[in-house]
């Protein structure tokens, strides 16, 4: 499994389009071979703050999403907004268990 962590931040007046831009896309990106998850998060200490975390099956589901009209999509919106560059961090991880 991959997990991939994005933390960006963009102006205060500008994260609710930037929520707005990832919630758009994320059925598309749900509906993608090997995701495992998508969530968005708006940083509740900081309104500038948003951070993405993503779950995929393995490296090549995460690199087709790269290669996505999503993806592209995404960063066409949300670079311009972005006041520092964006740190993502990637991880390969092995699910233990599940408990509901």
């Amino acid at each position: 499994m991959l997990i991939a962590i994005l933390d960006f931040s963009t102006a205060a007046a500008d994260r609710p389009a930037a929520l707005a831009q990832l919630d758009a896309e994320r059925a598309e990106i749900r509906a993608m071979p090997g995701n495992v998850a998508f969530r968005v998060y708006a940083a509740r200490d900081d309104d500038r703050r948003i951070t993405v975390v993503h779950e995929w099956d393995d490296q090549a589901s995460f690199v087709g999403y790269l290669g996505s009209d999503a993806f592209a999509r995404s960063g066409a919106v949300l670079r311009p907004m972005m006041t520092e560059a964006p740190v993502s961090r990637r991880f390969e991880a092995e699910l233990l268990e599940t408990v509901a």
